[in-house]
């Protein structure tokens, strides 16, 4: 892949993954949780959501090499004692970053198609602007239904706690510690891939 292509696709991650943490906390602010909003973290500003690991050198070398890695940016805090409704509100606060995701792509396949039908040729800065919404495209759609595998961490997790009974959620919660080793084992048995690639690329299908 060149290395421009690479560069557009790295900027475009780090910037979704940027509005992906900044939506988590202003739904926690607005629920009534100022913890994140406190640190720092109610902004699109990358370098307050930037995990050097997880979201500069994993998705470099994934990028790079083709090593199948995951990547991530820095959780943001939620105080559920703050929440009015705690299960509920932090139910809400985990589905606010990939609802995030899809209105960036769905903002993304706009501009492209705009872009697109306005020079077919693609050239010049056009063709870079055309490019770089192809690629938030790209990023959103696979970051909004990967982050939605009810698996925690990862939102969909925290999404399905504050939906099912007591008993469940306790057993879900207890699963969190090993989350990783989870994603881990369905990415490389390739479960993870027949599950995730047809939900993107159907929603891909529709955007583009």
């Amino acid at each position: 892949m060149p290395v421009e292509f690479i560069l557009i696709q790295f900027v475009v991650l780090i910037l979704s993954l940027s509005f992906h943490e900044a939506a988590h906390a202003w739904t926690a602010n607005r629920l009534g949780d100022p913890t994140a909003r406190l640190l720092g973290r109610l902004t699109l500003n990358p370098l307050k959501h930037i995990d050097w690991i997880g979201t500069v050198l994993f998705p470099l070398a994934a990028m790079l090499s083709g090593i199948p890695l995951i990547g991530w940016a820095k959780p943001v805090p939620v105080d559920m004692r703050n929440l009015r409704d705690p299960r509920r509100d932090f139910a809400m606060v985990a589905a606010a970053g990939p609802a995030s995701n899809l209105i960036l792509a769905g903002a993304g396949a706009a501009l492209y198609r705009v872009l697109a039908a306005a020079n077919p040729a693609a050239d010049g800065l056009v063709g870079w602007a055309i490019e770089g919404f192809h690629a938030v495209v790209l990023t959103n759609a696979l970051l909004a239904v990967f982050n939605m595998i009810p698996v925690p961490p990862l939102d969909g997790g925290n999404v399905l706690i504050g939906l099912v009974p007591d008993g469940a959620a306790r057993a879900i919660g207890w699963l969190r510690p090993y989350g990783f080793l989870i994603l881990y084992g369905l990415m490389l048995s390739g479960v993870l891939y027949d599950v995730v690639w047809p939900v993107r690329d159907a929603m891909l299908r529709w955007l583009l």
